[in-house]
């Protein structure tokens, strides 16, 4: 299939400069090291320039597919081929802070939210982070997981319920604490 003059450098222009703050977030919050995320953006928009006819209008849901499929295949990787590849200093994804909160209680309460979300499964983890770290819809992350829409809803609601008990299991120090929204 011949890509039409619509998906052009143009369009793959501001596709680029549109979503790729987006994604490059999406890799840096999932990775150790920011010279990885910046490759594994750059990796996804080259799938989007590749198989640009296939990327639908609403194109940050389909980007951020790529990037899970992308980081899974570095997973996989890694784990058949441990010698070859090291992995980046700073512990799992969830453990790494993207950004520092300027008060004390507002970090504390990251710390609670990641601390809790790291006794979750990898599955309970990404759907929450889809919803509430990326932004999307339940529709855009069924997308991003290659499932449908009543699917994500089922899991995005049973992972914020395991993730509400474990939040009670993590003592907040700051009784009058903000609620979290997921």
């Amino acid at each position: 299939m011949r890509p039409s003059r619509e998906r052009g450098e143009e369009w793959f222009t501001a596709l680029y400069a549109t979503h790729y703050p987006q994604v490059f977030r999406y890799a840096l919050r999932r990775l150790a090291d920011p010279d990885a995320a910046v490759d594994l953006a750059q990796e996804v928009f080259v799938v989007a320039w590749r198989r640009r006819v296939e990327v639908p209008d609403r194109g940050l849901p389909w980007l951020y597919g790529v990037a899970r499929r992308l980081l899974a295949n570095q997973w996989r990787a890694r784990h058949a081929a441990p010698a070859l590849v090291t992995l980046a200093a700073g512990g799992a994804p969830h453990e790494r802070a993207v950004a520092h909160p300027s008060d004390g209680g507002a970090a504390d309460r990251l710390a609670a939210v990641r601390a809790a979300l790291a006794t979750l499964s990898e599955t309970d983890q990404e759907i929450l982070r889809l919803v509430g770290w990326e932004e999307l819809t339940v529709a855009e992350a069924a997308t991003v997981l290659g499932c449908r829409r009543a699917t994500a809803a089922v899991r995005l609601h049973r992972a914020r319920r395991r993730l509400a008990e474990s939040l009670r299991a993590v003592p907040l120090d700051e009784p009058s604490a903000a609620p979290i929204r997921l």
